[in-house]
C-alpha cells in the first residue's frame, strides 16, 4: 500500500514536470545568461558577472522603460480597479434587462488582443477615427492619440481599461454577492444609510477581492508588451516603451541576449516582489475580516 503522501506527490509529477520545464528552466537560464556577454546562447560567450546589471542601472533608455512600466501600471491598476467596483455596484442590484447587461460589459474581456487592438487603432484614426470625429462633433480640436507623447500613455491605458475591466468587474461581482443578505438587512434595520452601509459594510468586506483585483491586473500590467508592441512600437521616441518593449529590443533586435536576459531578470524579480507584497495583505485584509 502506497501512502496518501506518496500517492499526491505522484499525481502531481505531471503537472510539477510541465512547471520545471517551461518555467524553472527558462529562468534559470536566462539568470545564468545574465552574467554573460552573448548574442544567442552559452557557445562563444564570455562570463562578465554583474556588469550587464551596472550597464542597465546606468543606460538612460532602461530608467525611462522602467518609469513607463511603473506610470502604466499604476494608472492601468487603479482604474481598472476603480471602474470594475462601480460598474459591480451598479450591477449588484436586480433591474430589467440585467441578464443582457452582464455580457455586454463582459464582451471586451473575450476578445484577443490583436482584435482589440485593431478596434482601437481604428479609433484613433487622426482622419476617420470614433474619438476624433466625437471631439469634431464637439467643437473640439482632433488629437495626435498615438503620436502625441503626452497622450500616448494615456491611450494605451484606455485600450487596457476598455479590455481588462471586465476582469476585475467579475470579481468585485462575485464578491459583492458573497456577502451575506443578512448582514445588510440588519444595518437598514439600525438605519444606515446607503452611503454608510458602502462605507462600512461593503467596501471592507469586500477589501479581498479588491486586492486579488489589484494584484492581478498589476502584474498583468508590469509586464505589458502585445498592446504597445501592436499601437506604438514603444513610440513616438521612447514615450510608451516598456520594460517588456525593452527586453524585447534588446533580444531580438540587436541581439544582446545577455542583457536582455539581466533586464528580464530584473523584471521577474520586481513583479514576484509585487505579488508577494499584494498576496501578504490579502492574508491579512482576510483575517482582519474574518
Amino acid at each position: 500500500m502506497h501512502s496518501p503522501r506518496y500517492l499526491s506527490l505522484l499525481m502531481l509529477a505531471p503537472a510539477l514536470c510541465l512547471l520545471a520545464l517551461l518555467t524553472v528552466y527558462p529562468l534559470g537560464r536566462s539568470l545564468l545568461l545574465s552574467f554573460f556577454a552573448t548574442e544567442y546562447g552559452f557557445e562563444g560567450a564570455s562570463f562578465v558577472g554583474t556588469e550587464n546589471y551596472t550597464y542597465l542601472f546606468d543606460d538612460s533608455f532602461f530608467r525611462t522603460a522602467t518609469w513607463n512600466t511603473v506610470a502604466f501600471t499604476l494608472m492601468a491598476t487603479v482604474s481598472e480597479v476603480a471602474l470594475g467596483l462601480m460598474l459591480a455596484l451598479m450591477v449588484t442590484r436586480s433591474f430589467p434587462g440585467r441578464w443582457a447587461v452582464i455580457p455586454a460589459l463582459v464582451a471586451p474581456y473575450v476578445l484577443s488582443t490583436m482584435v482589440v487592438t485593431a478596434i482601437w487603432s481604428a479609433w484613433f484614426h487622426y482622419d476617420f477615427g470614433f474619438l476624433n470625429n466625437a471631439l469634431r462633433a464637439a467643437a473640439l480640436p482632433p488629437v495626435e492619440w498615438l503620436f502625441d507623447p503626452d497622450l500616448a500613455m494615456i491611450s494605451l491605458v484606455l485600450v487596457d481599461l476598455w479590455q481588462t475591466a471586465p476582469l476585475t468587474f467579475l470579481i468585485l461581482l462575485a464578491g459583492m454577492q458573497a456577502i451575506p443578505l443578512e448582514v445588510y438587512e440588519a444595518a437598514r434595520i439600525d438605519g444606515a444609510s446607503p452611503k454608510q452601509i458602502l462605507i462600512t459594510i461593503t467596501l471592507p468586506l469586500l477589501l479581498p477581492h479588491i486586492m486579488l483585483a489589484a494584484l492581478l491586473r498589476s502584474i498583468d500590467s508590469f509586464k505589458i508588451f502585445d498592446k504597445v508592441y501592436a499601437l506604438t512600437g514603444g513610440g513616438p521616441g521612447q514615450a510608451t516603451e516598456t520594460l517588456s518593449m525593452f527586453v524585447y529590443r534588446l533580444g531580438f533586435r540587436f541581439f544582446d541576449v545577455g542583457l536582455a536576459s539581466a533586464a528580464a531578470v530584473i523584471m521577474v524579480i520586481v513583479a514576484g516582489l509585487l505579488a508577494a507584497l499584494y498576496a501578504r495583505n490579502i492574508i491579512r485584509s482576510g483575517s482582519d475580516v474574518a
